[in-house]
Formats: structure tokens, sequence, C-alpha cells
């Protein structure tokens, strides 16, 4: 898991070669204005959700973990808490090999970190993380879909 700044991708593009597709892509699109719904910017390998939804209470929020995919998770409108706890950690799960997605939605994070607009979480296949821990009635975020 990576926390930092938006402005602060460019310096992870060594991880994976799709990450400068997404600095392209914010340097060039308003996160505020993009409707809500999956835009595909490099077919089924780099894509974005855009979502507003009501956060969720610690206690509702779920653990996933994918395995193809990595996250960029952005809160746009307000800050937003994710749980986290390493996947290796993790109790044996069923996993959706089709939407490439396990929830374990009755184990209970290790730690948490609270990040606000401007700020980015990325989750990797090894990273366990609970989202949408909000107060908020509406939060606004986009998730980035980065093919590991």
């Amino acid at each position: 898991m990576i926390i930092d700044k938006i402005e602060n991708l460019d310096k992870y593009i060594s991880l994976n070669p799709l990450f400068a597709d997404v600095v392209k892509f914010l340097e060039s699109n308003d996160l505020n204005t993009l409707e809500e719904g999956k835009h595909e910017i490099k077919g089924a390998d780099l894509f974005i959700n855009v979502q507003a939804n009501p956060g969720k209470k610690l206690q509702d929020a779920v653990l996933e973990f994918h395995k193809k995919m990595i996250d960029i998770q952005i809160p746009v409108s307000d800050s937003e808490t994710f749980g986290y706890t390493p996947v290796d950690e993790l109790p044996e799960a069923e996993f959706n090999e089709q939407k490439d997605i396990a929830k374990l939605p009755d184990v209970e994070p290790q730690t948490y970190v609270t990040l606000n607009p401007g700020q980015m979480a990325i989750f990797f296949p090894q990273d366990g993380h609970a989202p949408c821990i909000s107060e908020s009635d509406c939060l606004r975020k986009v998730i980035f879909k980065i093919q590991a």
C-alpha cells in the first residue's frame, strides 16, 4: 500500500507502466466533473470507476482484495478512511475470479488510514483494504483499476 498526494503519482511510474497513463489522465481531466460510472482508458487493462455514495460506518466497511488489479483510490469530495490488512494475514475467502474480488465482511482490519481530497491510496494485490469509510452523505471518489 502506498499513501501519498496525487501530484506525486509520477514518482511511482516505475512500479507499473500503466501508471504513466493514469498521470496523463489526471493531467487532462477534472475528477470533480467526471460522470459517475465506468470510464475505459485502455480497455480492461486500465479504467476508472467514479462513485458518489453515502459513506460507511467503520463497522459496516468490508475488507476486500484483488489478484489481478491494482487500485488507486482517490477521495474527491470528502475525507475517506480505509481499513488495511495484508492479504497473507487474512483468513481464506471465496474469490470471484470473474470480478477479481474477494470480500471478508466479518474480518476487522488491522489498521486504518484517513485520506483527504488531493491524496491517494494505491492498493496492490497483496493489500486487503476496506474502503468508503466516511461520515459524508455523498462521498465522491474515483478508483483507477490497473492491470497488475
